[in-house]
């Protein structure tokens, strides 16, 4: 009876060492691979993406959603084909200058006296917040990219939109502990030189520029 005994003893010591090994190599694995990155955003993050890519080499696999991520709708609808079933550990993301923006009836851009907008600002807010939670399902890091500047003349949106929609985004950020890369109060100051003239689009330099950012930011972020 005791022989039996201390074989159930050495056998249970073998297989909670063998399981113990399983997760050490599990753990270990994890922290051997490139860190993972997903950048969910507009035709601006589109812009800085693959500079931000470049930048990251060697430190961080970057990649971006198919397409451009549109206004906070899209995103809901779309959030769970863009995860995938990667196991991201650093998601960086940004709606708004397709939320604010003013459309026809046909979703044609339009000055905003002949439109509608595309989303309200409490609307806006609303469904960031659904995406915040299912973002944070994912365990991985967050950050969210505040809308960069709309300037004079732009098409379709009016300039002092963007502060509203941002206060509206930041309030949720705090609120859901996310780490924020403040791009708007980074590209105002030095709007004139890097944006394009009546454009919320950005030149090629100053795309790069903000992939600084968004690098320098990822860079925080990632698991040390």
């Amino acid at each position: 009876m005791g022989t039996r005994i201390i074989g159930w003893v050495l056998l249970s010591a073998a297989l909670s060492t063998g399981l113990l090994g399983c997760a050490a190599r599990g753990s270990a694995a994890k922290q051997n691979r490139t860190p993972r990155v997903l950048i969910i955003g507009d035709s601006i993050s589109i812009g800085y993406f693959e500079p931000t890519k470049q930048l990251l080499a060697g430190k961080a696999d970057v990649y971006h959603n198919a397409g451009n991520a549109g206004h906070t709708r899209n995103g809901l609808a779309q959030l769970d084909t863009w995860l995938g079933d990667t196991q991201w550990d650093v998601i960086h993301f940004n709606h708004g200058l397709h939320d604010l923006k003013y459309v026809n009836a046909k979703g044609a851009l339009v000055p905003p006296d002949q439109g509608t907008q595309v989303m309200s600002v409490d609307e806006y807010a609303r469904n960031l917040e659904q995406i915040v939670k299912r973002l944070k399902q994912t365990r991985a890091r967050l950050i969210f990219a505040t809308t960069t500047p709309v300037p004079d003349g732009a098409a379709g949106r009016i300039k002092g939109d963007v502060e509203r929609y941002n206060r509206a985004a930041l309030a949720i950020m705090q609120r859901y502990g996310v780490r924020v890369n403040d791009l708007y109060a980074f590209a105002l100051p030095r709007l004139s030189s890097i944006q394009q003239p009546s454009n919320v689009h950005f030149t090629e330099a100053g795309s790069r520029l903000l992939a600084q950012q968004v690098a320098n930011s990822i860079l925080a972020a990632l698991p040390k």
